[in-house]
C-alpha cells in the first residue's frame, strides 16, 4: 500500500501543485483503504460534514385555552401547595424550586414525579430539567394535547 502511495505522489508531484497533490494523496489512501483508487474524488472533511441537528425541545408560544390553562395552574399549585417542604406564602406561579423556595435537586425530582401521578404522563428526564418554576410546568402540561383530548 505505502509502494502504491508513494508511487502516485511521486507522478503527481511532476504534474500537479501541492494543494492537489496533498488532495490526491489523502485520496489514494482512502481508495486503497476501500480497494477502490478515486484519484480525482476530493474527500475533504468540510465537504463531508453535515450540519449538527440538536435534539432540543422548545416549548410552544402557542395560546392555552384559558379554562384548560386554569385547571392546570390549579391542579399544579394544589400538587405543589401538598408538598411539606414548600412554604405557601412563598409559593407563586413564577417562584423558582431552586432558588426561591429552597428545594434542592432531590426534591424537585419529587415534584416533578407527583406532576406525572397528577397529570397521568412521564416526563423525559430532559423536559424535567427544564421545568424549574410552576409556570414551565404549566405551559408543560399545556402543550400536552393528548392530556385533556
Amino acid at each position: 500500500m505505502s509502494a502504491l502511495v508513494q508511487g502516485l505522489r511521486s507522478a503527481l508531484a511532476g504534474r500537479c501543485g501541492s494543494a492537489y497533490l496533498k488532495s490526491a494523496v489523502r485520496t489514494a489512501a482512502l481508495g486503497v483503504q476501500q480497494k477502490h483508487i478515486h484519484i480525482l474524488t476530493d474527500h475533504r472533511p468540510s465537504l463531508l460534514a453535515k450540519p449538527l441537528a440538536f435534539n432540543v425541545r422548545f416549548f410552544s408560544s402557542s395560546k392555552i385555552d384559558p379554562a384548560k390553562k386554569s385547571e392546570i395552574e390549579t391542579r399544579v399549585m394544589n400538587v405543589i401547595r401538598a408538598y411539606d417542604k414548600i412554604s405557601a406564602d412563598k409559593l407563586k406561579l413564577e417562584s423558582h424550586f431552586i432558588n426561591d423556595l429552597g428545594l434542592d435537586s432531590l426534591d424537585h425530582v419529587e415534584v416533578i414525579m407527583a406532576m406525572e401521578d397528577e397529570f397521568g404522563f412521564e416526563i423525559p428526564d430532559g423536559d424535567a430539567e427544564r421545568l424549574l418554576r410552576p409556570a414551565d410546568i404549566v405551559q408543560y402540561v399545556g402543550d400536552r394535547n393528548d392530556v385533556y383530548e
